[in-house]
């Protein structure tokens, strides 16, 4: 692991993040890119050059002084920070620089949804898992004792989803985890029986998946795994996410969207 971005603004949510950071960039010799968006927006842009030169060149100093206070943690010593600024707080421009650095991880802080945060709350996590080429770790709380040395990684056995097992088993064997791979049967939603699993299972592991597939129950994919993680005091659960858009993902949701927003634990994801 070389380099891992970090996408901050200035929350408590953003120095757990760069806790987390900190303790993987230790372990792993890696870079942390620690990224922050001005959130210009297109009318501002769009003004003629001088007023629009004026006011960036303001809100960018204010961006620089904000990060020179943020950057100034002890556990940040003897790791290498780079910061860096964009223009627009979108979920594309942070995978366009997860892309042009061959970023191995995304580390993001989220509050996660609540009765009191609203629906809206954590939006751009929930984005960033779902489009993200690059694996993403959603962390909400200070990672007091942070490690992933025990994890939970769902799976629904398809074909289509072995690139993306392989991808997230090889990452997570570099990290040095030990993986509990699971599907989570429910009732009256994809409920299947032990002769349907057993040869999906054979399907899932004759095209290159695991052998190793544990057969948990849940009323939903998202309840199974998060008693499943409670049950084994798993580190974190990991999840590979499919990019729904539109109509199809309001109606079906999405379980790592889900997960990233209700499970105390971090969540990493995998794009299928």
């Amino acid at each position: 692991m070389k380099n891992i971005i970090i996408p901050v603004d200035f929350s408590q949510q953003s120095e757990f993040a760069l806790q987390t950071g900190a303790i993987l960039a230790k372990k792993h010799n890696a870079t942390l890119h620690v990224l922050h968006m001005l959130e210009l927006s297109d009318a501002l842009i769009s003004l003629s050059k001088n007023e629009s030169t004026n006011e960036m060149f303001f809100m960018l100093s204010l961006a620089k002084k904000k990060f020179e206070t943020f950057l100034e943690k002890d556990y940040l010593e003897g790791i290498n920070v780079v910061p860096v600024i964009k223009k627009h707080k979108v979920y594309k421009e942070v995978d366009a620089v997860a892309k042009e650095l061959n970023a191995d991880l995304i580390i993001m802080g989220s509050q996660g949804i609540t009765l009191q945060d609203g629906i809206f709350a954590g939006s751009n996590a929930e984005k960033m898992v779902r489009n993200s080429s690059t694996p993403v770790l959603i962390v909400k709380n200070e990672p007091v004792n942070f490690n992933l040395n025990h994890v939970v990684l769902a799976t629904d056995m398809s074909i289509e989803s072995v690139d993306a097992y392989k991808r997230a088993e090889s990452k997570l064997l570099k990290l040095g985890s030990k993986v509990d791979l699971v599907y989570v049967n429910r009732p009256n939603n994809g409920f299947i029986n032990s002769k349907t699993f057993n040869k999906k299972a054979k399907e899932f592991a004759d095209a290159g998946g695991s052998n190793k597939v544990e057969f948990i129950a849940g009323y939903t994919i998202e309840d199974g795994i998060i008693q499943y993680a409670d049950e084994t005091n798993a580190d974190a659960i990991v999840v590979m996410t499919n990019a729904r858009k539109g109509l199809n993902h309001i109606i079906k949701g999405s379980v790592s969207e889900n997960l990233a927003n209700h499970s105390r634990r971090p969540v990493m994801t995998f794009k299928v």
